[in-house]
């Protein structure tokens, strides 16, 4: 990436020769326009430039562009977008378009960072850094194929950058050709064995194969040169490298058993200051999971012939031994069912224990350890859901089935435990159960996470609905009417990264989920019929359920989901 930066060095070159500029006002040019400046300085160099107005046109442009380095360098990708886009304003530049794009991509909006590098490749010429930073914006989106195709665009160009091969096997992982991916990924570290992303990356493949040892060993060694040497390159995020690492290390030291080691690394990631969206949600989720493991007790996961409903160790019990590795090759597939229907404060649903009983019948009889949960009050829930992401931790494939009373407030979604007491002017989401918080202690790169709410996604506070109306009037599964639930809007880090999320909603946005007339709701009735098909890949056995609810409710209820499931997912044999 640097050798964009380059392109403006020139122009830097020519700002600061001219003659008419005094000694002092000389001295502040290669404090803005040298990218080994400090960034404050360099910022400061930059904002005094400005201020003296002598520029205009293509040298004014070649400020802003380096005065956006500065904040780049800060992890501030506002403010490197509002100086980029003035630059492009005072003069068109590849290097200005490339980095404009890479803070559009570091804050996570990759379609804008797409078109930044694409009027960059328009201006020419084809350049291999422009399409490796394309590729990565196409990674974000999930278009795994597309990104692989920069990738290769880049190296044949002649870029051998390790960052390229890397990318290119992240890729591949995704795809699932682990073997591919890990003979990038091994070549990456080849070209350059001290840069510490790609013993990352390698750690995650050893853990996708089961191999924590060696998950563990890679995040170690690339905690270390992180450490021994900070990124040179001024487009990566500060911090990120670390606060990856030990994200990452600590997932493998989970799912090795290690919680003590685990819990520090969680730690240790939340001490870095995230700046990009990957950080962000790598915080998200060390946050979740060391509160997991924070608890009194940390059960084993339980084989897949159980099909009891686990209960948690009593308070202050002795922690378990360290869990041995699966065996690999194997899938581990586990579940959580959920059914709230016994409501004191709101309107009592009569399906919901009926539907997720039936759900967890179903997917106990295709091999998935089923953690099973029956009218929650909101510490039971907790409790319940902190052992299933527990449980998850060495799981390759994740199910989570919730029916009850589901609502949404200023666009996050909540699960309704059975005490809950909805009351005008109350906080009432502290009384709740944030769906948030199971998405990011489910995200991971190396697992399939199917959600399923079979709720309505309503807004309770939502005037003037609110402050005349806390309980529902129905037997739907919405607390209130009110404006509908929009799709969320990220499906996680790991989801762009690895086997995908898929978020199935027993309704459209904005509607209600019927409770039904019988013993099971419309939607757990379709589901429990189609999702034990052997042979049914996941996304059609839900268009089968689709058709069938809208058939059963006369289009009143008409099912929905999100995906970004990679390939095709069998809940029970291809």
């Amino acid at each position: 990436m640097r050798r964009a930066i380059l392109t403006l060095t020139l122009l830097a070159a020519a700002l600061w020769s001219a003659p008419s500029l005094a000694q002092s006002r000389k001295q502040l040019g290669p404090l803005c326009t040298t990218d080994t400046t400090p960034a404050d300085q360099m910022i400061d160099a930059c904002n005094k430039i400005i201020a003296l107005k002598v520029f205009s046109g293509e040298k004014l442009a070649g400020i802003y562009f380096w005065r956006a380095v500065g904040w780049n360098k800060k992890g501030d990708y506002v403010k490197v977008i509002a100086d980029t886009s003035e630059a492009l304003r005072l003069k068109p530049d590849i290097a200005i378009y490339n980095l404009r794009g890479s803070a559009y991509y570091d804050k996570g909006e990759y379609d804008i960072a797409i078109s930044d590098f694409n009027d960059a490749l328009r201006l020419g010429p084809p350049s291999g850094i422009l399409f490796h930073n394309r590729g990565n914006a196409w990674r974000g989106k999930g278009e795994y194929a597309k990104a692989i195709a920069d990738y290769d665009a880049s190296i044949n160009a002649g870029r051998k950058s390790p960052f390229s091969y890397q990318n290119r096997g992240i890729s591949k992982q995704a795809l699932g050709d682990l073997d591919g991916a890990m003979a990038d990924i091994n070549e990456a570290i080849r070209l350059d064995a001290a840069l510490p992303q790609p013993l990352i990356h390698r750690a995650v493949l050893w853990r996708a194969k089961g191999d924590f040892e060696r998950a563990v060993a890679d995040g170690t060694e690339a905690i270390r040169l992180a450490k021994a040497k900070a990124p040179a390159n001024i487009m990566t995020p500060p911090g990120s490298v670390l606060i990856s690492a030990y994200s990452q290390r600590g997932l493998a030291y989970e799912a090795k058993g290690d919680f003590t080691s685990a819990k520090l690394d969680y730690a240790a990631t939340l001490e870095g200051k995230a700046s990009d969206a990957g950080s962000k949600s790598n915080q998200a989720t060390a946050k979740v999971r060391l509160s997991l493991l924070s608890d009194a007790t940390t059960p084993a996961p339980r084989d897949a012939t159980s099909n009891t409903t686990s209960t948690p160790a009593p308070a202050g019990a002795a922690s378990p031994a360290p869990l041995p590795a699966p065996v690999q090759g194997t899938t581990r597939r586990v579940a959580l069912l959920i059914g709230n229907g016994a409501y004191t404060h709101v309107t009592p649903l009569p399906n919901p224990v009926n539907d997720a009983r039936s759900i967890a019948r179903s997917l106990r009889d295709i091999g998935f350890v089923v953690n099973e949960g029956i009218d929650l009050d909101r510490v039971a829930m907790q409790s319940t859901i902190g052992e299933f992401l527990r449980d998850a931790a060495r799981a390759q494939v994740a199910v989570v089935y919730y029916a009850g009373h589901g609502v949404q407030v200023e666009g996050r979604n909540y699960l309704v435990p059975i005490d809950v007491a909805l009351q005008a002017g109350g906080r009432m989401t502290d009384t709740m159960v944030e769906m948030d918080t199971i998405m990011a202690g489910l995200d991971d790169q190396v697992r399939t996470n199917i959600l399923i709410m079979d709720a309505c996604r309503n807004n309770p506070m939502t005037p003037p609905v609110a402050t005349t109306q806390v309980a529902s009037a129905g037997a739907n599964r919405g607390i209130q009417a009110g404006p509908g639930l929009a799709a969320p809007a990220s499906l996680g880090a790991g989801s762009t990264l690895g086997a995908g999320t898929l978020i199935a909603y027993a309704t459209a946005p904005g509607q209600v989920a019927l409770d039904g007339e019988g013993v099971n709701s419309p939607f757990s009735a379709a589901l429990s019929r189609h999702i034990g098909t052997p042979g049914l890949e996941v996304q059609q056995m839900l268009t089968r359920v689709r058709a069938e609810v809208v058939a059963a409710t006369k289009s009143k209820q008409v099912p929905w989901s999100n995906s970004s499931l990679l390939g095709e997912v069998y809940l029970t044999g291809k």
